[in-house]
């Protein structure tokens, strides 16, 4: 069975070195001519973790990011809504969560895929099924490829998504996000830290993602396809959180304004199937899911764990069924919260509910949350 898999981003990445490492026969397109450092940073937690030690690429991965053993979710001035020592997490899985420039894990899991297998510069443009059961994909600069599966990872926009589930409508939460990476050595406090600060419908989350390097975003309610102006930019993130913690506005100052990337906030409304024959979504391509829970990427790679071990397992089967089956509740339950806690996060009014309601959540409680998501169901 060959599979052909539309996109390298990390879920389509993440997909061929499962693969590689099952013997699973396959080729990777990606419409971009040359990968580029682009992004910002990415939060990598334990289950997402689990998939790439089981890919031999965890070490370099924590060598090349940084360990984030405590999550603040706070007020503007950093006192604590929620503190979450990760102990407990450490002690179970063996490590916390990592905090990594996205490009920077691109490059590693694109650096471990034989190069006769991927292939740049191959933007999709549609498929077709030929008489004998097989697909055939054709690109946009005209050449074709025969393939038994198409795995369409090409993420939120997915072309292969928009042919399949012409119907499939994506979701605008009414909040946009400037992201950005300071080349700032912040103090000790907060080097394996991961905070969150909620002010007046507005919030800002930091981490640090490598030596001297610190991965932020800023969130605030705003009209959909705005553009900012690149001379003022800066200017107005430090107005709109002027009533915040010192440290934000440093983060601010110490990143070019050029390097400051703006995107709406979506994701994708879920679907009932990922799925039709032989063709099958993944990652953000076939359940997209807004930022708030951090899990977007590491549900991608969860995809590639799970993707592979079911082929592996039951050869010559189309497994996307089993697939679906097993992935979908987890799925859905994240991107349903994810949702909800960015419409929380900006409520205009009973805030002092919410901070109230957030400060007495027993620990014990966000500790069963935490494991039940970070767990990786073994394959049988």
């Amino acid at each position: 069975m060959k599979f052909a898999i539309i996109g390298a981003g990390i879920g389509g990445l993440a997909t061929a070195l499962a693969f590689e490492k099952k013997g699973i026969d396959y080729q990777i397109f990606e419409a971009t001519p040359q990968f580029r450092e682009v992004g910002a940073g990415i939060w990598l937690a334990p289950n997402a973790l689990q998939v790439l030690e089981s890919l031999g690429i965890l070490e370099e991965v924590k060598t090349k990011g940084n360990t984030i053993d405590r999550i603040t979710l706070g007020k503007a001035d950093l006192s604590p809504l929620s503190d979450t020592y990760q102990n407990t997490v450490k002690e179970k899985f063996g490590y916390t969560t990592v905090a990594i420039h996205r490009a920077a894990l691109q490059h590693i899991l694109f650096n471990k895929i034989p190069s006769n297998k991927i292939h740049l510069g191959k933007s999709f443009g549609s498929y077709a099924h030929t008489e004998d059961e097989k697909i055939k994909v054709v690109f946009e600069d005209k050449s074709e490829y025969e393939t038994d599966y198409i795995i369409g990872a090409d993420g939120i926009h997915s072309k292969v998504r928009k042919q399949l589930f012409p119907n499939s409508t994506t979701r605008y939460t009414g909040q946009t996000c400037w992201r950005g990476v300071a080349t700032i050595d912040m103090p000790q406090e907060f080097h394996h830290r991961g905070i969150e600060l909620w002010g007046d419908q507005v919030r800002f989350g930091v981490s640090k993602i490598a030596d001297n390097k610190v991965y932020w975003f800023a969130v605030a309610l705003d009209q959909p396809n705005q553009k900012d102006n690149a001379e003022t930019i800066q200017q107005k993130l430090l107005n709109m959180f002027n009533g915040f913690h010192p440290i934000i506005k440093e983060l601010i100052r110490a990143t070019p304004t050029e390097l400051i990337l703006r995107n709406d906030i979506i994701d994708l409304k879920p679907m009932k199937t990922w799925y039709k024959e032989n063709i099958c979504l993944i990652g953000d391509a076939g359940h997209a899911t807004t930022p708030n829970m951090g899990q977007g990427g590491a549900q991608a790679i969860e995809d590639a764990y799970y993707l592979s071990e079911l082929i592996a397992n039951n050869p010559d089967q189309n497994i996307f069924e089993k697939f679906l089956q097993k992935r979908q509740p987890k799925v859905n339950d994240i991107v349903n919260q994810s949702w909800s806690t960015g419409k929380m996060a900006h409520w205009k009014y009973g805030k002092s509910i919410r901070n109230f309601f957030l400060k007495n959540i027993p620990q014990r409680m966000v500790q069963k949350k935490m494991m039940e998501m970070y767990t990786i169901e073994k394959v049988i």
